[in-house]
C-alpha cells in the first residue's frame, strides 16, 4: 500500500540526479526557516545538486488533530510568494492525509525522500520531527543516515536579541497579542494579508478618504486584533502608504469583517487585483462614532498618524516578490 502511494512521479526535471532536501511546514518563512534555506542553498551549490523543500498542505494538525491545528501565519501563495526569495530550487508540496501520516520515518526517508526526491542529503532543524508520531527526531534521522549512506546536517535555532529562539508558535502569539514589532522582527519583513480587491459600498469616497476592500482571508489565516493600522499596500500600479480599517464598521451597524484600505496620497484603480497589505503599526482600535463629520475629523488624524508611522518605518525590511519558486504537487 505505501509502495503505491511513494511510487508516483515526483514532478522533479529528469534531470535532476539528486537532491538536498529539507522538510517542514514552513509557516511563515520566518528568520530560522530562513537560515535553513540560505543553509540549504549553499550545501546544494557546494555538492552540484539541487535544493528540495518538501512540505504539506494541509497543515498536518489539520489532519491529525483539527481541534488542535493552529491559525497560519501564510495561507495559499502568501508560502510560495515568500519562498521565491529564498533561491532555492523547488518546493514540493504533499497533500497530507492520514495515510501519509501513518508513514514511520523510516518509510517517509526511504520511499518519499529518497526513492522519490532523489535525496542524497538532508537539512534538519534542531527540533525537526517527522513520520508516525513524529518519531523521525535528530537522533533517529542521524542513525538512519549513517546506516544508509546519506549526510544529515542539523541547523540550530535563530535566536532574538533577548535569547529566544524564533518559532512560528511564537511570531502567532505575538500577531495575536498585537505586537506587531515583535512580529516583523522575528519574520524578518512586516506581517501581511492578500486578497482581492471588490467594489464596495463607496461611503470612503463620499467622505473623502476612498478605499480599497479587500476580501477577506480564509478562517485559517491568522489576523492581528481588530482596529486601524499604518499600513504599506503592494499593488500591481506600485507601492503605497496608507491606513486600514481591519474589523467591523459600527458607525454604520456592520458587523461582518472587512478590510478597508485608504492609500495615502495615491488615486489609482485597482478592481480585481491582488493587493498584498503589509502592517506597520496599530494606530487605535475601531470604535462608533456619533456621525460623518466626527468620523471624518477622526480619519484626518488617522492618515497624519499613519504618515508619521510610515517615515519612522522606512528603513524596515520588506519583501519584494520577484517570481516563484519552482512548486510543484507530486
Amino acid at each position: 500500500m505505501r509502495d503505491r502511494d511513494a511510487g508516483g512521479t515526483s514532478g522533479l526535471p529528469s534531470d535532476v540526479a539528486g537532491t538536498v532536501v529539507t522538510v517542514g511546514t514552513f509557516d511563515g518563512v520566518h528568520r530560522g526557516h530562513q537560515d535553513v534555506l540560505a543553509r540549504l542553498r549553499a550545501r546544494a551549490r557546494d555538492v552540484s545538486l539541487r535544493s528540495l523543500l518538501v512540505t504539506f498542505d494541509p497543515h498536518p494538525l489539520d489532519v491529525i488533530n483539527p481541534a488542535a491545528a493552529p491559525p497560519l501565519l501564510t495561507v495559499g501563495e502568501e508560502r510560495s510568494e515568500v519562498l521565491a526569495e529564498s533561491g532555492i530550487d523547488y518546493v514540493a508540496v504533499l497533500p497530507f492525509t492520514r495515510h501519509l501520516a501513518a508513514y514511520r520515518a523510516e518509510e517517509f526517508v526511504d520511499l518519499v525522500l529518497r526513492r522519490r526526491f532523489r535525496m542524497r542529503e538532508l537539512m534538519i532543524g534542531h527540533d525537526h520531527g517527522f513520520g508516525l508520531g513524529r518519531a523521525g527526531d535528530v537522533e533517529v534521522l542521524q542513525a538512519l543516515g549513517a546506516r544508509e549512506g546519506f549526510r544529515v546536517d542539523v541547523v540550530a535555532a535563530v535566536t532574538a536579541g533577548d535569547g529566544r529562539p524564533i518559532s512560528s508558535t511564537s511570531i502567532r502569539r505575538a500577531v495575536a497579542g498585537g505586537d506587531l514589532m515583535r512580529a516583523s522582527y522575528d519574520l524578518g519583513r512586516p506581517y501581511s494579508v492578500g486578497g482581492v480587491v471588490v467594489r464596495g459600498a463607496g461611503r470612503g469616497r463620499g467622505l473623502g478618504y476612498p478605499t480599497i476592500n479587500l476580501t477577506p482571508p480564509g478562517p485559517r489565516k491568522l489576523l492581528p486584533p481588530e482596529g486601524v493600522y499604518a499600513v504599506r499596500a503592494q499593488t500591481p500600479a506600485g507601492t503605497f502608504g496608507g491606513m486600514m480599517n481591519l474589523g467591523a464598521r459600527p458607525t454604520f451597524g456592520e458587523r461582518e469583517l472587512a478590510l478597508e484600505v485608504h492609500l495615502l496620497d495615491a488615486d489609482v484603480s485597482l478592481y480585481a487585483s491582488h493587493v498584498r497589505v503589509e502592517f506597520v503599526g496599530r494606530l487605535r482600535d475601531t470604535r462608533r462614532f456619533a456621525g460623518a463629520a466626527a468620523l471624518v475629523a477622526q480619519l484626518a488624524r488617522d492618515a497624519d498618524d499613519a504618515r508619521v508611522m510610515l517615515a519612522a518605518d522606512g528603513k524596515a525590511p520588506r519583501v519584494r516578490v520577484t517570481g516563484f519558486v519552482d512548486s510543484f504537487r507530486p
